[in-house]
């Protein structure tokens, strides 16, 4: 009987071992298993997540939400710039850290040096295959009357080679014309070394180039009583988004001139404001709305045309400011605006007689743009002078004469906005002045170079535009929405 017992206890015990081993390992197992699922839950999250981050990026998100107040809640937008490195007066004008500028970032990165290296490579060779007359075409923008190409724009790009072309209201009869004459312009060019520029004022207001399809926006000056970042961006972006879809590739906007002199009747309405900080913020705004919407802006009428009474399309102006009035006060927009990445600037036919020796305007200046915008506010880009044929110039000086002057002055475009003879005489003369050694060589390559360098980085094309996409770009609802707002109509 004991033995019986002793065996029992024994069996007994063994039992007992073996559910605690199987228990142990099957206790383990479920943590195991526990912390497996644990991290594949956590793969899984991280992976939607960073699909949902690609898609966001992918998509460009949504647009940012304007606020009662005038706060913005931020969307994806792509433009950090435009609401946060601006002057913001609601925040005592407190300015944000500056970036660093594309000169250090590409001594920093190497990716961006090869870039750089494979720009200038890419600008010499179009440089070294070019002719003269090639060259010197590239420096001018003409106009022309018609809404089909008249005998004197064929001329005019396929034996002057003309890099630009204007259009006007004369231009423009309805949304297909427009395309049908565009397309046309870019065929006339396929023998020219590089794409056409394809240019109109769009400013908004009483100057509107764009057919009646198209988003109609206020002047600027009604955009201004808005006082909204996000506003002025997203109307320069719609603006772009549909001058492209006609085939457009440079708008002359926006407008930073100040409304200081309320008789002043050739800038008005067409400015933004008559302080310098609202010009400042919605103007740059402005600009980087273009600029995101893919067309080429051109900041304007540098230095300042806001304070004059005369009208240059009519005779040349005169404004007795000396630079310390213009540095606090004309040339803070155009210098925020180079800051932040300006790439072409207009500059205005005003006479400065107490800043510069030789009295001629602006425009014609080497030391309003060589000494004042290029060396102390330390623009790069494109200058392109206001029209040769305005009063301001045509009652002073000759065409030919007035070309030489602005392309020594450090003009890259010469703008001859309506007669064929004298866009001729103007690049003629320009011929002529190198040919004589007035104007070296390198001077014409120093433009050229610059012209180059800015259709390579908007990407310009002579490919023609399809007509069929317009209706679905065009004075769409998501356009007019932001018109709305623009014109208080929300």
């Amino acid at each position: 009987m004991r033995c019986i017992c002793k065996v029992l206890a024994m069996l007994l015990l063994l039992s007992l071992i073996g559910m605690f081993t199987l228990s142990g390992c099957s206790v383990e197992g479920l943590y195991m298993r526990r912390d497996l699922e644990a991290e594949g839950e956590s793969n899984s999250r991280l992976s939607d997540t960073e699909k949902d981050a690609q898609t966001a990026t992918q998509d460009g998100g949504m647009l940012d939400e304007v606020k009662d107040d005038g706060t913005i809640r931020k969307g994806d937008y792509g433009i950090k710039d435009a609401k946060q490195d601006l002057l913001e007066p609601e925040h005592g004008g407190k300015q944000s850290e500056q970036k660093p500028n594309a000169q250090s970032n590409n001594a920093q990165n190497p990716k961006n040096s090869q870039s750089a290296s494979s720009l200038e490579t890419q600008i010499e060779s179009y440089i070294n295959k070019m002719t003269l007359k090639e060259k010197v075409g590239q420096m001018l923008s003409v106009g022309f009357d018609g809404l089909e190409p008249s005998p004197a724009i064929k001329d005019m790009i396929q034996n002057y080679h003309v890099g630009s072309v204007i259009l006007f209201p004369r231009n423009v009869k309805d949304s297909m014309q427009l395309v049908s004459l565009i397309n046309q312009l870019k065929a006339l060019n396929k023998n020219n070394p590089l794409p056409l520029i394809i240019s109109a004022d769009q400013e908004g207001g009483k100057v509107n180039r764009l057919p009646e399809d198209a988003t109609r926006f206020p002047a600027n000056l009604i955009l201004g009583r808005r006082n909204s970042v996000q506003l002025a961006y997203d109307v320069g972006r719609v603006t772009a988004v549909e001058m492209r879809a006609y085939g457009f590739n440079l708008n002359f906007a926006p407008v930073l001139d100040i409304f200081s002199n309320p008789r002043n009747t050739v800038i008005g309405e067409r400015a933004l404001g008559t302080n310098p900080e609202v010009v400042v913020r919605l103007g740059v705004a402005l600009m980087k709305g273009l600029k995101d919407g893919g067309v080429i802006p051109v900041i304007k009428h540098f230095p300042g045309h806001g304070d004059t009474v005369m009208d240059s399309h009519v005779d040349l102006p005169r404004l007795d400011h000396d630079m310390q009035r213009l540095k606090s006060f004309e040339l803070i927009p155009f210098k925020q605006a180079i800051e932040e990445g300006a790439d072409t600037v207009m500059v205005a036919h005003i006479m400065f007689p107490n800043i510069t020796k030789e009295k001629v305007p602006a425009s014609l200046s080497r030391e309003i743009i060589t000494g004042m915008l290029r060396q102390e506010l330390g623009f790069e880009g494109v200058v392109i002078s206001d029209d040769m044929e305005m009063g301001a110039i045509q009652k002073n000086y000759g065409i030919g004469d007035a070309a030489v002057r602005a392309v020594l002055a450090g003009t890259d475009i010469v703008l001859i906005c309506h007669t064929y003879e004298k866009q001729k005489q103007a690049f003629e003369a320009i011929i002529k002045a190198v040919h004589d050694g007035t104007i070296p060589m390198e001077r014409i390559d120093e433009s050229v170079r610059r012209i180059i360098a800015l259709k390579l980085k908007y990407g310009l094309t002579d490919e023609p535009v399809d007509a069929s996409s317009i209706p679905q770009i065009v004075g769409i609802q998501e356009h007019r929405a932001v018109a709305d707002r623009a014109w208080g109509r929300e």
